[in-house]
């Protein structure tokens, strides 16, 4: 059977767009993996409602409650590849299995790529946070390093400064202009030249920033700017325009979330430039919304 939508990804945005369109009684199929960007956190914060859960639990209160509605259906897997054009779409999964759809939501979100320096990767999520709005207030003030990875890494610590007293490790980044060096002197950030070369210690306890030089600077936690990828090919499979954005390559998409290809949307982390679970939340239901209405009557796409 010819479903209205596929979502391919299972998170805050493919799961939002499929609460609408499930309303809508609309035959939806949510291709998910099961590896949602967030699983490296123990729990979320900022979500209304919701303060302190896992983005797992929620996520899997979620998928239960959208069982009640007879026409989305779950499948577990990977989207392999996606061809066709308006109202006929096929969508292979790494299985095998071929379901073919009249629109397609693009929700995988993104990968987040950390730099290569050892220690880092392990407290990825933990003591090592990407974002100061989620995981900030838990830290409780004192020492926080930002290790620079691009140039508004220092922008990042400027940020940061409201939680704690920051560090910024260049990190081999070219030195800010004097306009930005007067920003962290507003905003009494340190800066720490010298290349990081390694995180000591253990994931969930102080870390100990190891430099070049032989300096090594101990910190409660650190925030970093990863570089971001979006999932899968499809989307440049498909033809979809991308722009760039501080942190990386997204989905380009209109105010509905449609993307440049007419019947294929996108929303979540590989849709917008900054992203957290409300953001993404909210990015599904305009997804949603616009699939549904591109179903009844012409969209413009841009």
């Amino acid at each position: 059977m010819q479903q209205d939508a596929i979502i391919i990804g299972g998170g805050f945005a493919g799961l939002s767009a499929a609460y609408i369109l499930g309303r809508a009684r609309r035959h939806v199929t949510i291709i998910d993996s099961g590896t949602p960007r967030n699983r490296f956190a123990a729990h979320a914060h900022g979500v209304l409602g919701h303060d302190g859960k896992s983005g797992a639990a929620i996520l899997a209160e979620a998928r239960a409650q959208l069982s009640a509605y007879p026409t989305v259906t779950f499948l577990r897997g990977e989207a392999d590849s996606a061809e066709g054009t308006l109202d006929d779409f096929d969508v292979r999964t790494d299985s095998g299995e071929v379901v073919a759809t009249r629109r397609i939501l693009l929700a995988s979100g993104v990968e987040d790529r950390l730099p290569d320096i050892p220690g880092l990767q392990e407290r990825w999520g933990q003591t090592a946070l990407h974002c100061p709005y989620c995981h900030g207030y838990e830290i409780g003030g004192g020492p926080i390093g930002v290790i620079a990875t691009q140039p508004m890494s220092a922008h990042q610590a400027a940020v940061v400064a409201d939680w704690g007293d920051v560090t910024l490790f260049t990190n081999g980044m070219p030195e800010p202009d004097e306009a930005t060096l007067d920003l962290l002197a507003q905003r009494s950030v340190r800066l720490q030249p010298g290349t990081v070369i390694a995180i000591d210690g253990a994931p969930d306890a102080p870390a100990q920033v190891r430099l070049a030089n032989g300096t090594s600077v101990e910190v409660k936690a650190l925030f970093i700017a990863p570089e971001l990828h979006i999932r899968g090919t499809l989307a440049q499979d498909l033809g979809c325009a991308l722009d760039d954005s501080p942190a990386g390559k997204i989905i380009a998409t209109n105010a509905m979330k449609a993307t440049t290809v007419a019947g294929v949307f996108a929303a979540g982390d590989n849709a917008r430039a900054f992203g957290n679970i409300t953001l993404s939340s909210a990015d599904g239901v305009m997804a949603g919304l616009g699939v549904h209405q591109s179903l009844m009557f012409p969209v413009a796409h841009s």
